[in-house]
């Protein structure tokens, strides 16, 4: 169900896959005791941007990215990897928080198999609820990952709650769901290249939420946003508890294929004059026949934001942390039209927003790198995440 095992004492080596909405990516890392992994290998290949694009294209382009993804990891000749790990970002998989209530008259134990009874049915309830959303899903679904965020008895939240005694039960659990046609041409993909027993898939939403509370342990309140190519996350966490999370399918190919549309010009150029206006480098005749359709692209991008962080932020104030995954390139152009609007039309703010770049710079010392890796920020939070849960071990861990 998505919870990591690993032996405490032996360094091992693993293979992430990092599977996006615009690219996926591939890194080899040794474990370390420390904590802090040792990348020996990382490659990334970008996915064919195309003006118009279906659900199953749009995952048979990926599935062409991971082949040649896994096709240059085992080309590379550094290593069998003992585990292979998957990590999807949106719209690979669906997450959620979700609270478990139990009430009974008489006192009960909550025992281990109460609580994975619960769990489970909690679990499929998610999964037909996804599925009555999403009518025109062509496969079933397959829960990837589980963990315990928090557990009250009795109105009082305990770190071992296991085979105590209590009338009330409350326990709010993060579940991922993903397709299986999705995951079934993932896993055929790799085991094509790699003999793996199992292969552990997990979402970008709880690594990269992970990493950055214990990387900014100082922030107990934040909004972590993921522009990727076709879609935007956001997730709201409050006093360092994982509380919700939204997506809107408008990212950086939103931008670019606005841009080739309004001009008549192909998606390259179209993404070439986005990085010439953005940073000031674009002749005049060009900034006055872009910029009128890129201020409106940015505009309707940021509408569906606020939309978006309305319905997650309801009664509750917005954080005014927000920790920014983008392309390099392209983080500033998505930093400034965050800090055009603070949402005041919606929802109230704690304060003037900090955005904080998640690139390389921001985990400084905690990757390892073997000489000329290529320093890839979502892998490294990737390996970070990985290496933390095999070194710590744990069922039904409070994270």
């Amino acid at each position: 169900m998505g919870i990591f095992f690993g032996n405490k004492e032996k360094e091992k080596l693993i293979l992430v896959f990092d599977i996006g909405s615009s690219s996926v990516g591939g890194a080899l890392f040794w474990t370390q005791k420390s904590g802090v992994p040792k990348m020996v290998f990382s490659i990334r290949e970008p996915l064919a941007l195309e003006e118009n694009i279906t659900a199953d294209r749009f995952l048979y382009l990926t599935i062409k990215s991971l082949e040649v993804v896994a096709s240059r990891v085992h080309g590379a000749g550094i290593g069998v990897p003992e585990m292979i790990f998957c990590v999807l970002s949106s719209p690979w998989h669906v997450s959620q928080a979700r609270v478990i209530r139990l009430e009974k008259n008489a006192p009960f134990i909550f025992t281990p198999k109460l609580a994975v009874d619960l769990i489970k049915k909690e679990i499929s309830i998610f999964e037909e609820e996804y599925l009555e959303k999403y009518p025109d899903i062509k496969s079933s679904v397959r829960s990837i990952e589980f963990k315990n965020i928090k557990t009250v008895l009795n109105g009082y939240e305990t770190s071992k709650p296991l085979d105590q005694k209590t009338k009330e039960l409350e326990m709010t659990i993060f579940v991922s769901i993903s397709p299986e046609q999705v995951l079934t041409n993932i896993e055929k993909v790799i085991t094509k290249h790699f003999h793996a027993k199992e292969i552990r898939f997990s979402s970008f939403t709880m690594a990269s939420f992970a990493v950055v509370r214990d990387t900014f342990a100082s922030q107990d309140n934040f909004l972590l946003i993921d522009v990727g190519g076709e879609v935007t996350d956001i997730s709201m966490i409050k006093n360092n508890i994982f509380h919700e999370s939204i997506s809107f399918p408008l990212g950086l190919n939103f931008m670019i294929r606005g841009v080739a549309s309004a001009l008549k010009s192909s998606l390259n150029e179209a993404r070439s004059l986005i990085s010439l206006y953005k940073d000031g480098h674009a002749v005049e005749s060009t900034v006055k026949k872009i910029g009128s359709v890129i201020e409106k692209l940015k505009g309707d991008w940021l509408l569906k934001f606020q939309e978006s962080l309305s319905s997650l932020s309801k009664d509750i104030s917005v954080p005014a942390t927000i920790y920014l995954v983008a392309e390099k390139e392209m983080a500033d152009f998505f930093s400034e039209i965050i800090k055009t609007e603070q949402f005041n039309q919606y929802t109230l703010t704690e304060s003037k927003f900090k955005i904080v770049f998640l690139g390389a710079e921001a985990f400084h010392s905690m990757v390892l790198f073997k000489e000329n890796v290529n320093r890839d920020s979502v892998l490294i939070i990737d390996s970070i995440y990985i290496n933390r849960f095999l070194i710590n071990s744990t069922t039904l861990k409070q994270i």
